[in-house]
């Protein structure tokens, strides 16, 4: 079954409705964004995705750098991230872009987050740095092919590779699609996140060319720049329905 991350939530209501839909990943945006999350939101949806699976920050097992080499390295993380998943869904993932790595991991630490997001084509050194596991972002241009993509997260740094449209330098948050294609034949060998344009009309299509371990969304679960609760249940129903 297909992942599902729901990002750039602001209020506790949509976060705890997204946990109760099935959300496996809860995404607080702490870059510069109109959806970037208050200190106060972030408290409070923390709280309550910690009493809703009874738990604090998760706990991972997964391979440490050198014990796993090549593309097995995020599968084996992969299935350390499925565990986490089984024992604390949903995670919760800050999304960060153009911070400097101080900031990131105090920002991580006093959140309580149980995962980083970084968005911003962070080099390896600063994701390797991170003290919780990492999702790394590449930013897919028309001009892209899997192997291009792929060179940008090698083996080794950062726990998940996640595959974002790329446009004007934008972050995130584009609304429009990429190639699914580059991220099916890149994900033969690596189990990626898709994103980029997704909504809960085109995400069954998305999953079946991709066949991502997980997809993400923002934008496609909004109406009017607000989080959307029916928008977010539709998403969620159609992606984890979704024949891969």
């Amino acid at each position: 079954m297909t992942r599902v991350k729901i990002c750039g939530l602001t209020d506790v209501d949509s976060a705890l409705a997204a946990a109760e839909a099935g959300a496996d990943f809860i995404g607080l945006i702490f870059a510069t964004s109109r959806r970037k999350v208050t200190p106060q939101a972030c408290y409070e949806i923390v709280t309550a995705i910690h009493e809703k699976r009874g738990r604090s920050r998760a706990s991972f097992s997964g391979p440490a750098a050198g014990e796993v080499t090549g593309r097995s390295w995020f599968g084996a993380w992969n299935e350390a991230i499925e565990e986490a998943l089984f024992n604390h869904r949903p995670l919760i993932v800050g999304v960060f872009a153009d911070q400097a790595v101080e900031d990131v991991i105090d920002l991580a630490a006093a959140a309580k987050l149980d995962m980083v997001q970084l968005s911003g084509g962070e080099d390896d050194s600063f994701v390797r740095a991170m003290e919780i596991p990492a999702i790394r972002v590449v930013h897919v241009a028309q001009t892209d092919g899997a192997d291009t993509a792929l060179e940008r997260a090698p083996a080794g740094v950062g726990q998940a590779i996640m595959f974002e449209t790329a446009k004007n330098g934008a972050r995130g948050g584009t609304g429009e699609t990429f190639d699914w294609s580059i991220a099916g034949e890149a994900g033969g060998s690596t189990p990626l996140m898709v994103a980029g344009g997704l909504t809960p009309e085109n995400v069954e299509a998305a999953i079946a060319s991709a066949a991502p371990w997980a997809v993400d969304v923002s934008s496609g679960v909004e109406t009017a720049g607000k989080k959307d609760v029916e928008k977010i249940r539709a998403f969620i129903r159609a992606a984890k329905g979704a024949k891969r």
